[in-house]
C-alpha cells in the first residue's frame, strides 16, 4: 500500500470550490501565489491521483516531475492504489474523490486561504476522521 495523503486550500470558512473551479483562482496575491508553488513542491516526484476536471486544470510542466493519473468513478480505490506501492500519492479533486479515498488518506495537508467569499463546495471535516487513528493533519494558513 502507498503512502496516501492529501493537500487541499480551502477558505476561511472550508471553501473548496465555486461553479467547478477555486472560488479564488486567478488571484494573485502573496497567499494564493505561494499556495500553488507550495503544492507543486510538495507533490514533486510523487504520485498525483484525481478527478478528470482536477487533471485537466494541472500545468503542461508538471507532467514531467511527478506521475500523474485520472481517478474513474467505475474504479475501486484499492485497486487504484494497489498500482502504486511504496510511493508517496496525493489524492485530489475534490468532495466527489475525498468522499471515497478519505479512508485511506493517512495525512492531510490543508492551507487556510485567507479567502471569504461565495462557494458551492465545502470541506468536510469528517474525511479527516475517516482514515482513522492512523490519520495526521497540517493546517496553515490564515
Amino acid at each position: 500500500m502507498p503512502d496516501v495523503r492529501s493537500i487541499c486550500a480551502i477558505g476561511l470558512r472550508g471553501q473548496l470550490g465555486l461553479n467547478g473551479r477555486l472560488p479564488w483562482e486567478g488571484t494573485r496575491s502573496q497567499p494564493y501565489v505561494a499556495d500553488v508553488q507550495r503544492f507543486f513542491d510538495v507533490t514533486r516526484g510523487h504520485v498525483l491521483l484525481a478527478g478528470p476536471k482536477t487533471i485537466e486544470a494541472v500545468p503542461a510542466f508538471c507532467h514531467a516531475d511527478r506521475t500523474i493519473a485520472v481517478i474513474r468513478s467505475h474504479e475501486r480505490p484499492e485497486d487504484v492504489l494497489a498500482r502504486y506501492p511504496g510511493r508517496v500519492v496525493y489524492i485530489g479533486g475534490g468532495p466527489p474523490v475525498w468522499d471515497v479515498y478519505a479512508p485511506y488518506i493517512r495525512h492531510w495537508d490543508i492551507t487556510r486561504l485567507p479567502y471569504d467569499g461565495d462557494a458551492d463546495r465545502w470541506f468536510d471535516p469528517r474525511w479527516l476522521l475517516a482514515g482513522g487513528a492512523g490519520s495526521d493533519l497540517r493546517v496553515t494558513g490564515s
